[in-house]
């Protein structure tokens, strides 16, 4: 079931590599201020593990609902969920939330996401976590910008996407 609400935030290198040893694949400030914009004011779905990745949490003016298959987990700040169904009824009725990882995550909503915020680098990477294989005949693009960035030396695209 398509869950209109639901959207999926993620940046990708054209493997579809997403991290390694726990991490991202690249820095992009200018991303990362993509993120908190996009972001800002809505609740973030998350996996343990991606939590604990980040510099620190919870990160400001968003609801954080982590899941977890651990029953003794509490982590201040956010609300701990059991399973996928359980994340969904907890943002039902929002406007758009966000599921931002790990791969597990991601693949479990991946096909239940009405839409995908994508940030694609154009270059493929070594990792230990991918993301699903996008059918874009699946997706209707709404919006894309190209970019290249110095410091890392390699293309990459913001695309905005929508469940056909």
């Amino acid at each position: 079931m398509i869950h209109k609400n639901i959207s999926i935030i993620v940046a990708v290198a054209e493997n579809f590599a997403i991290g390694k040893n726990n991490d991202l694949l690249f820095h992009l400030p200018n991303d990362l201020k993509r993120f908190k914009a996009i972001t800002s004011g809505h609740s973030l779905i998350m996996g343990r593990n991606t939590l604990l990745s980040l510099p620190k949490w919870p990160l400001p003016n968003r609801r954080h609902i982590v899941i977890t298959d651990k029953t003794d987990d509490v982590f201040p700040g956010c609300e701990v969920v059991f399973s996928i169904e359980e994340a969904i009824q907890k943002v039902q009725g929002e406007e758009e939330a966000f599921v931002i990882g790990g791969g597990m995550v991601y693949r479990q909503f991946y096909p239940q996401a009405g839409k995908l915020y994508l940030t694609l680098v154009h270059k493929p990477f070594e990792a230990d976590v991918y993301f699903p294989e996008i059918d874009f005949s699946e997706w209707q693009e709404n919006k894309r910008e190209d970019f290249f960035d110095e410091a890392n030396g390699f293309d990459y695209s913001y695309i905005d996407l929508e469940r056909k």
